[in-house]
């Protein structure tokens, strides 16, 4: 019996991959997030990857 791959859309390449993380409801790919770490607050891509981290929507907590 094979196995299913199954594929997401990263937040912020926008391209299917295979490997990656969850952070709340967003989905990075591995090689975002390395270029995400890697990433220096002067780089001119830093703005670019704040902006798109904040289309993570953080679920609430009810207590």
């Amino acid at each position: 019996m094979g196995s299913k791959v199954t594929y997401e859309t990263c937040g912020v390449c926008g391209v299917e991959k295979q490997k990656g993380i969850h952070l709340y409801t967003l989905y990075i790919c591995c090689e975002c997030e390395q270029k995400i770490i890697h990433t220096e607050p002067s780089d001119a891509a830093y703005q670019y990857y704040l902006d798109k981290l904040k289309n993570m929507k953080q679920t609430k907590l009810y207590s």
